[in-house]
Parts: C-alpha cells; structure tokens; sequence
C-alpha cells in the first residue's frame, strides 16, 4: 500500500534534527543539535501544571487569560492594539499556530517568500496547503537582507512573506532597515506576512527583537506566531499561539479547532504562570560527515547546515560550511561540549580544526 501514500507525505523527508538528536541519545553525545533547553524548567510553572492536574483542569479548555497577558504584553513591547477576545489564537506550540495560518491562507498555486536558511518546516506546511515555497538567500556572513534579491523573487503569484526573527537557525536579528524594506514590498504586492518569533526573548549583545507588525501598514496583515517553549524551557509542553486580526485570526481558530481542538489544559494554565513573571527571568537565556564524526568521535550532536538551506550562493556553496549548534544549553553542558570537542581537536590534529574552516560554526538562540 506504500505506493498509495499521497504525494504530500512522501515529499516529507525524516527531520535531520529529529534523526540526529537520536543517533545524540545512543551514542550519549552532548545534544546541540536541537533546540530544547536542557536546564529545568522555572518550579513555579511545575507547580501550577501539577496543580492544575491535581485540581482535574484535564479536558477541552481555552484559558482566555493568557490572551489577555499576551495583548498586554503586546501593547507594552511593540505598541501594538490587539483585542485578547478576538486576535488570539492559542495552538499546540508554535508548530501548530505556524501551520494553521498557512492554512488558513494559502491556496493551490500561491508562491511565499521564505529567506534562506530556513527551519526545516516551514516547508512542509507550505508544501501541504499546496503553496509553493520560494527561496531568497541571506547573504553570509552576516545573513544580511538583499534587497535587489528579496524584491526580485516577489510574482503576481506572491501571497506571504515569512519571517523568522531571531532567526534560526543563524542566529540574526533582522534590523530596522531590513524590516522596513519587508514591510514596503508586503504593502506594495499586497501580501500577508507570517512572522516566527520564538527566539524574541533571547537575543545577545545591542540586538533588540522588532516585531514585523509594529511597522506602519503592517498590524494588517502580519500573522504573530510564537510559544512558551524556547523563552521558560518547556518544548514538550506544546503551548503556543498564533496573533491576527480578528477575521485572520477567526480563520486560524476555525483550522486549529479542527487539527487538535485545543491545546493542553494544565500546561495553558502553567502558561498563565509563565507569561506574569517577572520581568528580570527575561534577562537571565550532510548530511555532513563533519556533523556524524562530532557525535561519534567527540560525543557532541550539532545539525548540518545543509538541512536548513534550500539555494545555493554565488560562487560557492554555503550547504556544507556551517553546522547549527543550539546553545539553549545550561553552562555545564556547554562547558561539557566544549571540553569534548578541544579534546577530540588535540587528539586528531587538524581533523577538528581543520574541518571547522570549512564548516563555519553557525549557532543558533
């Protein structure tokens, strides 16, 4: 019956990730290669999902209260007017939210605009609502916008515009300028843009997360995806939410009740915990032979980069010169990976080292 599986799934190729972070797990490897926080998860937000549990908070539930810190909290970083009753859209993670707003507005045939590299679902979701996905590379080093190439991949056929800012798996924060210019061409050809914002509360040095849909013009048309997983340790949990205006977000709702009905009751509740702290726990965060050799030779997982690109560059390839190696890590295991791979450096000579100039380390929030 294998041939009878439907064009779709059998474009879905196994997650690079996902097969990586298991070969991590046989060969105990240090994990960087997915991005989950290997440090506990706040004991507040424990308690209130055990609590939650142990008071039978344990079916079907929509916890309006978090779309009403979420709209607050909006209001406060970004400046933005969005009603908690009807532009929140809460979703089984990230995941989900990202998927039910491609769903909710693509059609057979309508081109989105990814920037390259890109996490690996992205994709998919596209590819399954019949969409087509259309590549722009980030210019290395930096992962810098081009313009001329941005403006250039926008058709007749251009619906959405997807934005991942931080960025992973790079790391960059897209900068005014940049977002400016997103935010011109998407009023110009009059399309959506679908923005992931997981990464908004870890970003480093003088880098400040922009919210697309702050932008004059922009509140309009920008679908808000984001979760709780990355920002308080809790990827397994699934919580997440899609943010819109309120016939945007009316359709997402309406796809999102009928993929999983809603997501789970003690961790939306733990969520109310989570998105009411303080603000200073915001301030505390080839299949490449390379990638295989780390985890074998020095027990330390990282991710291809090849898995998250989709063009090639001008003039050379940057598939096989970086690894993505997520440092959502507590300090011991970083120190741990670090401690692995200068000792595989100093056994094997230039095998490390050497490899590294070619594999430009890439790392991801």
């Amino acid at each position: 019956m294998e041939r009878r599986l439907s064009a779709a799934s059998r474009r879905s190729a196994p997650s690079a990730i996902q097969k990586l972070s298991h070969l991590a797990q046989r060969v105990g490897a240090v994990n960087l290669a997915e991005g989950f926080p290997d440090f506990p998860a706040p004991a507040n937000l424990k308690a209130a999902a055990a609590a939650a549990i142990a008071a039978d908070l344990n079916q079907y539930r929509h916890v309006q209260g978090i779309c009403d810190v979420l709209a607050e909290t909006a209001r406060r970083d970004h400046g933005l007017d969005v009603d908690p009753l009807t532009d929140f859209v809460i979703c089984c993670g990230q995941s989900e939210a990202f998927a039910a707003a491609v769903f909710a507005i693509i059609d057979q045939g309508d081109e989105v605009l990814v920037f390259d590299p890109a996490y690996e679902t992205y994709e998919t979701c596209i590819e399954l609502a019949r969409g087509i996905p259309v590549y722009v590379p980030l210019d290395p080093p930096s992962w810098t916008l081009n313009e001329d190439k941005f403006l250039k991949s926008f058709t007749s056929r251009t619906k959405a515009v997807v934005l991942n800012s931080p960025h992973n798996p790079t790391g960059k924060v897209f900068s005014k300028e940049e977002l400016l210019i997103i935010a011109q061409a998407c009023q110009k050809m009059d399309c959506f843009a679908i923005t992931d914002e997981v990464y908004e509360y870890i970003t480093y040095d003088e880098n400040k997360h922009i919210s697309l849909a702050s932008l004059p013009g922009m509140q309009e048309r920008t679908i808000i995806t984001s979760s709780l997983s990355k920002t308080y340790s809790v990827t397994g949990w699934r919580i997440g939410w899609a943010c819109a205006p309120a016939s945007i977000a009316s359709a997402i709702r309406n796809i999102h009740v009928k993929l999983t009905d809603s997501a789970p009751t003690p961790f939306q509740e733990a969520a109310l915990t989570a998105l009411t702290s303080t603000p200073n726990f915001y301030s505390s965060l080839k299949k490449i032979e390379f990638v295989t050799n780390l985890i074998n030779n020095a027990g330390v997982a990282a991710v291809p980069g090849r898995g998250f690109f989709h063009r090639n560059f001008d003039g050379e390839s940057y598939h096989h010169r970086h690894v993505r190696f997520a440092f959502c890590k507590g300090d011991d295991t970083l120190m741990a990976a670090a401690l692995r791979m200068r000792k595989l450096a100093d056994s094997k000579g230039t095998w490390l080292t050497g490899s590294s100039r070619q594999e430009d380390q890439t790392s991801s929030a």
